[in-house]
């Protein structure tokens, strides 16, 4: 029997969150319910708002990063019970397309449904309705909710032990930034790592690379607060500009440049990816994590360059992390307190609180904002 929910939601794009009251489903085969107990404010999200990332329902409730506990359980939906605490992966994972039998998860066919408001498995129908009206999923799961009914393609079970403020930050910014570093840049013991925008991807891209053994750690950004920020994620240097760093990194390489540039800021343009390659050695790579415009083409790159300095630019999508695989094991990192999770989160919010918080991201007031529900 369908429930009401508070969930915050964009009318348009662009457009502002607000919050309104929803008549949420109940979970069919394959399904959960979840009540959130926090939900991470990713820019993806405001991407939606801005109309960078367009969607193709409106309304549309947002939120893709965020952990609760299992209240319902669809029919003969097996592995799942009630009181189960579970992060969201805003990827869902068949685990049989054959990106997935190819060990690249992250690339799942079920991610076509992400923008679509609905699910790979159910394209015709939603969970979620406004005075009658369907109201699209972000991602399929909506973690600016109170309560949020999901496909278990989208649920990760966690050890009980571990705070679900923290866990939130698992579905999204913390494998995306580890990944972009150890993953996509294949970061290793000595090397010379710079990263361009130190928010919620950077500053765990900055995790990643210190995990992986970089020597020289260089953090880009323009905004104080978030230059002394990088020193807590391994960051060894800091520039307010991506001209300076790469001046630095050549000087501690014998001219060469950055063994890897990962490029996190907030709205990337073609400028950021042009100054990437031209920060990096011969054989070099740069990561390209960040979005802004995705309709926008081109970036004023020296072909040559590309060419016969041999340089790779690697697109990364969720750190080209298994979610199955890497949520857990950052997981029980943080249990071990080998991963830093409490030191990401900026401020707390409330769900009503969305849009100021979008605002606080802009004014770059925070690394991560992290939406606090109710007990």
């Amino acid at each position: 029997m369908p429930v009401f929910t508070r969930t915050s939601i964009i009318r348009q794009a662009p457009g502002r969150y607000e919050t309104v009251t929803v008549e949420l489903d109940d979970p069919r085969q394959n399904e959960v319910t979840v009540k959130l107990a926090a939900a991470g404010l990713c820019h993806s999200d405001d991407h939606n708002a801005t109309g960078d990332v367009p969607v193709d329902v409106y309304p549309y409730a947002g939120g893709h990063e965020g952990a609760g506990v299992i209240t319902a359980v669809g029919p003969d939906t097996p592995g799942y019970e009630i009181g189960d605490h579970v992060v969201f992966s805003f990827l869902p994972a068949c685990g049989r397309c054959e990106f997935c039998a190819d060990g690249m998860s992250n690339l799942c066919q079920l991610g076509a449904s992400l923008l679509t408001g609905a699910r790979a498995e159910d394209p015709t129908s939603f969970r979620m309705h406004l005075d009658g009206a369907p109201v699209g999923q972000q991602c399929g799961i909506s973690t600016f909710s109170e309560y949020t009914t999901a496909s278990t393609a989208s649920v990760i079970k966690i050890d009980k032990s571990i705070p679900l403020k923290q866990a939130a930050l698992l579905s999204c910014g913390v494998p995306t930034g580890w990944g972009s570093a150890v993953n996509s840049a294949h970061v290793r013991p000595g090397d010379t790592v710079i990263v361009m925008g130190i928010g919620g991807i950077g500053a765990n891209a900055l995790q990643g690379a210190a995990h992986a053994g970089a020597s020289t750690i260089i953090a880009v950004d323009p905004v104080p607060f978030k230059l002394e920020k990088a020193k807590e994620f391994g960051a060894t240097h800091f520039f307010e500009s991506i001209d300076r760093a790469a001046d630095y990194a050549r000087s501690v390489t014998n001219g060469q440049g950055a063994d890897a540039t990962i490029v996190t800021v907030g709205i990337v343009s073609g400028d950021h990816v042009a100054q990437a390659l031209a920060s990096i050695r011969k054989a070099g790579t740069v990561v390209l994590t960040g979005l802004g415009d995705i309709s926008t083409a081109g970036a004023p790159i020296l072909l040559g360059d590309l060419t016969l300095m041999q340089k790779r630019l690697q697109g990364s999508l969720f750190g080209e992390a298994n979610p199955r695989r890497d949520i857990l094991n950052l997981a029980r990192m943080y249990q071990a307190g080998q991963l830093k999770l409490d030191e990401l989160i900026t401020n707390e919010y409330t769900l009503d609180q969305v849009a100021e918080a979008y605002d606080d991201m802009h004014a770059g007031k925070n690394i991560r904002g992290v939406i606090v529900f109710d007990d």
